[in-house]
């Protein structure tokens, strides 16, 4: 008994050296690599926007019920959004299956076995010839126990969480594009609504001129050339318009594709959009990083990375198990679990590398070079960032620029082709004149209404590059999340 007690107090003192030991974390530290952030945007920015920041439901800005609809209807059925979430419940069970080894392992595998023996023919002279059968019942519970000195396992705990936040932000890639998808394919298609509506009219109009150009040609008014230039004119414009309802018929299919729909279950009926875009709160580029889902996960892709260095360091210094069994042994299924057929063992153990032909320092030094390649990927997701952003202010600043003399060269357009028509009636101009400035007019018009379109893409494309209203703290809430600290050991 009193060696039972020494026993454990020996073996107390051992784990709370243990316990001390592994306090010892192997390896670096994270610390976010130096990147100089500019002060502020190069490019022009609103600083008088109705909202100060971008809400998740950002297509709400637009004020259309319908796009809001459409977006709603995706972000419930998008198949490339259901791939990403699974990743994230992948990525959080492996975050729970490295947990795991915080604690020890316990396994029971009973058995009962039944052996015959011939005490007769051993050879030893007196022994009884009639043979015995032993029966043997075996419960036992095995313990193993990795004592984590060197931080190893907490290291790669470190690692899965990280890689668990990069999932997470990933899915944030995979909503914004998706959302940012829908949206920008919808005001192409009322682009393309707008175009065929005034290329509806403009067909309107020159199949009159057609016909009364044909008219003055029978009366002697007018020459040939006069109607085979109205009738190329025609045909042109509608070849022009059968082009528009084919983008627009493929545009419709895209957002069918978005909403996890085949293209024959998805008709939206053609309506003309006429808005101005919203003011969109810019902010500072160094909000990009935290507001910017692409660049968390590459910082969260840095932050395993790094931990995965003390993984490998923790390879070159010696493991330490703790490994235990107990149980029960008897020789019937009656007492197979009386306290007196008890039995038990306990005992440390260790693994000591000592030549591995420079494998484990190779694994350290791969583990370094993977963080720099990260490292800087990292970097290049912020410079890519900054420059989507400035990209975004440029186009929304000089479209807007545009649309202001674009609407200046369609009135100028209308006010040629009337002074051309005047003087055709007059004598004093050719027809060619008038198809001319026809021509102009409907091709001045079609690129207004593409630019009115272009500014409200841009305005999505800046939302997009700003982040869309994504926070560190948007992450999909699914069953089996994976703690976010360690386990009490």
């Amino acid at each position: 008994m009193i060696e039972v007690h020494r026993n454990l107090a020996v073996g107390s003192i051992g784990l709370a050296l243990c316990a001390v030991l592994a306090s010892c974390n192997v390896g670096p530290d994270y610390r976010r690599p130096d990147i100089k952030m500019p002060a502020a945007y190069k490019s022009p920015t609103t600083r008088n926007a109705t909202n100060s920041e971008i809400s998740v439901q950002w297509w709400r800005f637009f004020g259309d019920e319908e796009l809001n609809k459409l977006e709603e209807a995706a972000l419930s059925a998008n198949p490339s959004l259901e791939a990403a979430m699974a990743r994230v419940v992948q990525a959080r069970a492996a975050a729970r299956i490295v947990g795991s080894e915080f604690y020890p392992v316990i396994n029971s595998n009973p058995s009962a076995t039944w052996s015959r023996t011939n005490p007769g023919n051993n050879g030893v002279s007196g022994a009884s010839n009639s043979p015995r059968q032993i029966k043997t019942v075996t419960i036992p519970f095995d313990l193993s126990y990795e004592i984590d000195v060197w931080g190893r396992v907490r290291r790669s705990f470190e690692a899965a969480n990280a890689q668990t936040q990069a999932s997470a932000n990933d899915f944030g890639v995979v909503v914004l594009t998706l959302v940012a998808d829908v949206a920008q394919n919808y005001f192409t298609l009322r682009l393309l609504d707008a175009q065929d509506e005034l290329l509806t009219h403009t067909v309107d109009s020159y199949r009159t001129q057609v016909e009364l150009t044909q008219k003055q040609v029978r009366a002697d008014l007018a020459s040939r050339i006069n109607e085979q230039q109205a009738v190329a004119l025609l045909n042109s414009t509608i070849s022009q318009q059968v082009d528009v309802r084919r983008q627009r018929a493929d545009t419709e299919h895209a957002l069918a594709i978005l909403l996890g729909r085949p293209p024959a279950e998805l008709t939206i009926a053609a309506r003309p959009l006429n808005i101005a875009p919203p003011i969109v709160p810019a902010g500072l580029p160094a909000d990009l990083l935290r507001q910017r889902p692409d660049v968390a996960e590459a910082e969260q892709n840095l932050i395993a990375a790094n931990a995965q260095i003390g993984v490998a360091t923790a390879q070159l210094y010696p493991t330490f198990q703790l490994t235990g069994s107990t149980g029960f042994a008897s020789a019937s299924f009656n007492n197979a679990v009386d306290w007196q057929k008890r039995i038990w063992s306990i005992g440390p153990s260790a693994s000591i590398p000592i030549f591995n032909g420079g494998k484990l320092t190779a694994a350290v030094a791969q583990a370094k070079a993977r963080y720099d390649e990260l490292a800087a990927n990292f970097r290049t997701s912020v410079l890519g960032a900054i420059r989507d952003v400035e990209d975004s202010l440029t186009d929304l600043h000089m479209r807007a620029d545009q649309a202001a003399v674009q609407d200046l060269a369609v009135n100028a357009s209308r006010e040629y082709l009337r002074l051309a028509d005047l003087q055709y009636r007059s004598g004093l101009a050719t027809y060619l004149q008038v198809v001319d400035a026809e021509r102009t007019l409907l091709n001045n018009e079609l690129l207004a209404v593409q630019i009115r379109s272009q500014r409200l893409i841009s305005t999505v494309v800046l939302i997009k590059s700003l982040g869309g209203g994504w926070t560190p703290d948007t992450i999909p809430a699914t069953t089996g999340a994976a703690p976010t600290t360690q386990p009490q050991k």
